[in-house]
């Protein structure tokens, strides 16, 4: 049997929200409603999940953009129905900018309205089926998903051959936009033992009140808001695999959980005394140096000794320069098919600076600047015009080595470097309109970390004008 698609209501009229819960049931929908967008996010924010979202756009408590952004930071792929009044239909249409499905104007025809949801509906069901579909495909692929040419790759694709069937856990480091998300994907389709999912956990973007509960689950009433019983990421990924991104945010309590359920294979929720048991495997990754954490004592020594059976070290992109070129050619075919982009290849003349370029930023730098390219494209080429600014005038790739030219004056090295970062972090933000959560997870950092650059950069800033 089917579970009923579970939609969630937001608006600050009762009226409204008795009406159109009654509407929706009777369609067979299981609905919840909130009276306003701060409601909303803190059922979002306690790991509540829904098919669909109805929000009105202006409510006196938490408006319905930030609804949608919330929705969108925990779930790209979840519907937003946006509702609206009079007048307010140019907000609504930037909020479609930001991935709202569609927007409804007050008074509503009821027919319109219940297709619009069935729309809805639908496309998120293709959007899962899809997904699922390139997980078979990936399964099919294997280790082929690793592409490259260099020594170091065809290594790790060679390791990860080996390792896929052993149940012993991964621990997988390298600077941030590498791809470590990537490998560990690859090891589990690569797996002819292991049928079930690949749950990937970014450990940074986790709430940390709610950290405990999302991966470990709760029951009925183990705290305020926890209105029926969760299973939890680690039981979600019973079966099959469990990659925990940035590791190294997990708090000391958390650790010691973590480690008794890798100990035991068994898992126990928040409030609850019954311990289930799992098969998972544990795929880890992080960017930080675990080994100084664990000296330094932020990280437990026998959590890090579970988890670094088997270590693998992904190395930056400018490492391994070789792999440029085959790793343009897989991704840009895909970023035009996504971008429903008609460009099938790049201009000699671009090629050259994308070869040389440094890349602070590794793979998912490159993904980012060939989205652009494609977006922006008006031909079936990519031309040097459609490639960033500091590509186009000769970018790092100045001095033959590709790497940045130093002036012979020289540079102030640490000054350039937070320059830099700063320039980053406002781009981050400026793309996610602000959301911090959403502007860590395109820096490949965690929401912490981007808040303590955040405040390091404002006291610099501050200093300067003292």
């Amino acid at each position: 049997m089917v579970d009923a698609p579970h939609i969630l209501i937001v608006d600050d009229e009762a009226s409204v929200r008795e009406m159109l819960s009654i509407l929706l049931r009777r369609e067979g929908y299981a609905v919840e409603d909130a009276p306003g967008g701060d409601r909303a996010v803190r059922l979002l924010e306690e790991g509540n999940r829904y098919d669909l979202v109805i929000t009105d756009l202006a409510m006196d408590r938490g408006n319905g953009l930030r609804v949608l952004e919330q929705v969108k930071i925990r779930d790209p792929h979840c519907p937003v129905i946006l509702i609206t009044a009079f007048g307010t239909t140019d907000s609504a249409v930037e909020a479609m900018k930001k991935g709202a499905f569609d927007y409804i104007n007050k008074p509503f025809n009821v027919d319109e309205f219940k297709l619009v949801v069935r729309q809805a509906l639908e496309h998120r069901q293709l959007v899962r089926e899809n997904i699922d579909l390139r997980a078979r495909v990936r399964g099919e692929k294997h280790i082929t998903d690793l592409v490259g040419q260099s020594e170091a790759i065809r290594e790790i694709a060679a390791l990860c051959e080996k390792i896929a069937d052993s149940p012993a856990s991964v621990l997988i480091t390298g600077e941030s936009g590498t791809g470590k998300e990537v490998v560990a994907r690859a090891i589990h389709h690569a797996a002819s033992s292991r049928r079930g999912p690949f749950v990937p956990v970014n450990c940074g973007a986790l709430p940390e009140p709610l950290m405990e509960s999302e991966l470990f689950g709760h029951v009925k009433g183990a705290f305020t808001g926890a209105a029926g019983d969760k299973a939890g990421l680690v039981k979600s990924a019973d079966g099959g695999t469990l990659f925990l991104d940035e590791i190294g945010e997990l708090t000391l309590s958390l650790q010691v959980k973590l480690l008794r359920v890798i100990q035991e294979k068994t898992v126990r929720r928040v409030g609850g005394e019954k311990e289930d048991p799992v098969d998972v495997r544990f795929v880890c990754a992080t960017n930080a140096d675990l080994a100084r954490e664990v000296e330094e004592g932020r990280f437990r020594t026998d959590l890090y000794y579970r988890l670094n059976v088997i270590s693998i070290h992904i190395p930056p992109l400018r490492d391994r320069m070789e792999d440029l070129k085959p790793l343009i050619n897989a991704l840009l075919p895909a970023i035009a098919a996504d971008n429903r982009s008609a460009v099938r290849g790049i201009h000699p003349e671009a090629m050259r600076p994308l070869l040389t370029h440094h890349y602070p930023g590794n793979v998912r730098e490159l993904k980012n600047i060939l989205e652009r390219a494609t977006a922006i494209a008006s031909g079936d080429l990519v031309t040097i015009r459609d490639l960033p600014p500091f590509l186009q005038n000769g970018g790092q790739a100045a001095n033959g080595h590709g790497g940045p030219r130093i002036p012979p004056e020289g540079i102030d090295l640490d000054e350039t470097l937070r320059s830099v970062e700063e320039q980053y972090i406002r781009a981050a933000l400026d793309t996610t309109g602000g959301v911090q959560a959403a502007a860590a997870k395109l820096l490949g950092i965690s929401v912490r970390s981007l808040r303590y650059r955040l405040k390091l950069e404002k006291e610099s800033s501050t200093d300067e004008e003292c």
